[in-house]
């Protein structure tokens, strides 16, 4: 498919999706490239998520990820999927007052180019999403396990495991969906819990390890192509294993390499052969001096 020939989805279309039942796909993007990928492949959105601290930088957690690296990869992002609705994620603290969500989120739309935000959060964080929301900054939120406050989980474990905690997921995705969100993002939960609790929202849902009844699903890029390989979660299905591959190819490389077999004539640029003597008789002509 060429860049010209696809239409980039809009929030109306995002938003209608839980009427039509359209299942929107999601993938977490975070170069030029793969971007390019996501696009050439039908990808409804491509999120730049702050897992790419982890999966592009090697830090252990997303904590470390800033806004000036966020942006950075939402640009590259941005021209790789031109024709690709582009959602930035806030990275963690970002987003901890008004004023900063509202200077931050404008980078990623201004700098960035990128169509809509995602900070983290539900009721606690309602009236910095309605703040973004009425600066008509198009906005979405994540629920469920939040990897911003994972320290307080323990880890990462699956929430929503009890009634009681359930119930404290739906009102954090009520809270959203009142503050004009256009749709929220479950991680980590049941997926009968998800798909309850999306019944009863209008905003669509996209899950990450919440099951098949949400309206979307969404998963990293390097985690469904086997690029990033330090661990793999149980919600992440393997389509491909380009690790593989790739080390593959480097290991064949250095091999040549150190037999003297490549570059061989194919890779290598010729010359026109009377400029090649001429340029010897100076050589010589050179050392003789």
């Amino acid at each position: 498919m060429n860049q010209g020939e696809r239409k980039k989805r809009t929030i109306p279309e995002i938003r209608e999706s839980k009427k039509t039942g359209e299942k929107m796909v999601y993938t977490s993007v975070l170069d030029y490239t793969s971007a390019k990928w996501a696009e050439a492949a039908g990808v409804d959105v491509c999120v730049v998520g702050d897992s790419l601290a982890m999966t592009a930088h090697g830090h252990p957690n997303t904590i470390p990820a800033t806004m000036d690296m966020m942006v950075l990869h939402s640009q590259a992002v941005r021209r790789g999927a031109m024709n690709t609705f582009v959602l930035g994620c806030m990275p963690y603290q970002s987003y901890n007052t008004v004023d900063r969500a509202l200077t931050n989120a404008t980078r990623f739309m201004q700098e960035a180019g990128c169509d809509a935000v995602k900070p983290q959060g539900g009721k606690s964080q309602a009236h910095i999403l309605k703040a973004l929301v009425d600066a008509g900054i198009p906005t979405a939120s994540h629920i469920g396990l939040t990897p911003h406050t994972v320290a307080t989980f323990g880890g990462f474990r699956i929430q929503g495991k009890t009634a009681e905690a359930a119930m404290k997921i739906l009102e954090d995705a009520l809270a959203i969906q009142d503050a004009g969100c256009f749709m929220l993002e479950f991680e980590a939960v049941p997926a009968k819990i998800a798909a309850a609790i999306s019944a009863q929202l209008e905003i669509p849902t996209i899950g990450i390890g919440a099951g098949v009844g949400t309206d979307g699903q969404i998963l990293l890029s390097y985690d469904l192509l086997g690029v990033f390989t330090d661990f793999k979660p149980k919600f992440t299905k393997r389509f491909a294993n380009l690790t593989e591959v790739a080390v593959g190819g480097l290991k064949q490389y250095v091999a040549e390499v150190k037999a003297g077999s490549f570059p061989d004539d194919e890779h290598s640029y010729g010359v026109d052969m009377r400029e090649y003597e001429r340029f010897l008789e100076m050589l010589e002509k050179r050392r003789q001096v």
